[in-house]
């Protein structure tokens, strides 16, 4: 392998729901994904704790190598080549049911207060992933989102991303540097993963692909009660390059970028700046990690000529192990982003809905937008079946009635069900609470969200 030498140097109601559940769509950059499974020859469980998008130790190891390992699938080899005989592909699906208690629908506009059904291609996601090892120390992946949007279900819109990391393993020989090691960049661009997206192998909701649930309910109640990140809005469109060193103990990811994606159609000024420190360490047995994340800077905002800020910081950590015979997995985060005219971080997600509210919603948060978010998942039936909780303490930074900074605190119950490796029924259920939830917010919103999925990988 080639190498360069440094100069310098993750109730019962439960039983109830289980037993009915047959049908979240997760999120759509799985490291395990069937192309990969093809390019290695290992199923998908090897990549994965409990169930996908959920990374293990080795599933964290292909993607730290950028995609690179190869396994059974021939190769075409010759000087300065070695890629997989086959381009490999897959497919994710998703179809299901969502519920909430926001404002019904008037006449023939429906929402999800009525209560729908969404199908792959039409409410449901339909992507198209492609990609693989390029070379001994590059490798890509893409997804081409697919189908027609439906507003107000889960999936609003068509999202895409690509990324090529090019990774290359430091010479232990010479330097004191942990076997593995890896630096290099990433290019990348997203339309819904955000600037994390280059690198993140964390289950914490650091990035929205991996987390305990990747259904994000209607206007992300899922995932924002079970990731303070997601809550205060890290996803969405990024451009970027990200500057990585990592190795079995950790990674720092230096990442410049802005606010557009492969929609947005722009060339990158990359204004933002992104960093991420985190380690991965052994626990008393248990599989465990934490780092910080922090976003700062100013940059072009996708679909718009407008520049907006991006400042945030968060905190979190994992433990994952076994309880007995049990797999279990606790996570925590902690995110905070300050009030700003321009920061898109600290958004109102209700303002964009009710431009008409009296008196008038504010786009932006007049106080610091944060929250504090734990889950914990049980795999009670090891490999098939999974119950999870998650809780939230949050503030929205909005001004409501009396209340300067109105608290929004949220908890989410979840049931995963394998019915094969690439097909897991899921069921999300959050309900929130707080000074946030007037009747304004609730009918533009739904504070209680239930979601039934099924997510197909091919």
């Amino acid at each position: 392998m080639k190498k360069i030498i440094l100069s310098g140097a993750r109730t019962k109601v439960f039983c109830l729901l289980a037993s009915v559940m047959a049908a979240v769509t997760f999120a759509s950059e799985v490291s395990a994904l069937p192309l990969f499974a093809r390019q290695t020859g290992m199923v998908c469980s090897a990549c994965h704790f409990q169930h996908f998008p959920m990374l293990n130790g080795f599933g964290r190891a292909f993607k730290s190598a950028g995609y690179t390992m190869m396994g059974a699938q021939e190769k075409v080899e010759g000087e300065g080549l070695a890629i997989p005989n086959t381009l490999n592909m897959a497919v994710l699906a998703t179809a299901g049911y969502e519920k909430t208690n926001q404002a019904a629908g008037i006449g023939s506009k429906k929402t999800t207060g009525d209560g729908a059904f969404y199908v792959p291609g039409t409410g449901g996601e339909l992507s198209l992933f492609f990609g693989g090892r390029v070379s001994e120390n590059a490798g890509f992946l893409a997804e081409i989102g697919t189908g027609g949007a439906v507003a107000g279900t889960t999936v609003t819109a068509a999202q895409s991303s690509a990324k090529l990391p090019i990774l290359f393993e430091v010479a232990t020989s010479q330097f004191k540097v942990t076997e593995g090691t890896r630096v290099g960049v990433i290019p990348f661009t997203t339309d819904d993963h955000g600037a994390s997206y280059g690198f993140e192998v964390l289950n914490t909701g650091a990035n929205v692909v991996h987390q305990m649930s990747g259904t994000p309910g209607l206007n992300g109640a899922h995932s924002a009660a079970l990731s303070a990140q997601q809550y205060i809005g890290t996803d969405g469109s990024a451009t970027g390059l990200a500057f990585v060193a990592n190795n079995t103990t950790g990674f720092i990811n230096l990442t410049k970028y802005d606010q557009t994606g492969i929609a947005g159609g722009a060339l990158a000024v990359l204004g933002s700046t992104y960093v991420r420190v985190a380690g991965m360490f052994d626990l008393a047995g248990w599989d465990a990690g934490a780092g910080i994340q922090i976003w700062r800077g100013n940059s072009a905002v996708a679909g718009a000529s407008t520049y907006a800020d991006t400042r945030a910081t968060a905190i979190d950590g994992q433990m994952q192990g076994k309880l007995g015979v049990m797999p279990v997995g606790f996570y925590a985060s902690y995110a905070t982003a300050p009030a700003g005219t321009t920061n898109t971080y600290n958004i109102d997600p209700a303002a964009a809905v009710l431009p008409l509210a009296v008196p008038p919603l504010k786009m932006h948060g007049t106080a610091t937008k944060s929250a504090f978010n734990i889950s914990a998942e049980v795999g009670v039936i090891p490999e098939k079946v999974t119950l999870g909780a998650a809780i939230r303490f949050g503030k929205s930074g909005v001004k409501v009635g009396t209340a300067s900074n109105a608290s929004d605190n949220a908890i989410m119950l979840i049931a995963t069900y394998k019915l094969a490796q690439n097909m897991m029924a899921s069921f999300s259920l959050t309900s929130a609470s707080g000074q946030y939830w007037d009747a304004a917010h609730q009918n533009a919103l739904g504070s209680g969200t239930t979601t039934l999925n099924l997510s197909t990988l091919f």
